[in-house]
């Protein structure tokens, strides 16, 4: 694959437009290869909407980590 076939994947999944399965097929063997991939574009990875059956869930996590976070301040 080449750099700029690389960039292309990484921009189009910090878009949402393909996910990490189809970058594994395309060649990323790794995840940490990718997140390393959308630091060098300023990019971040992309975020599940907050819908479905497991809102409530992501909720309570992400309120977890955030006390977490706030106690490390």
């Amino acid at each position: 694959m080449t750099e700029g076939e690389k960039e292309r994947l990484i921009r189009q999944y910090a878009a949402r437009e393909i996910t990490w399965h189809a970058l594994r097929e395309r060649g990323f063997e790794d995840y940490v290869e990718v997140l390393g991939a959308l630091g060098e574009l300023g990019l971040h990875p992309p975020v599940a909407p907050m819908d479905g059956p497991n809102i409530e869930a992501r909720r309570r996590g992400r309120a977890l980590l955030r006390a977490a976070l706030e106690a490390q301040m």
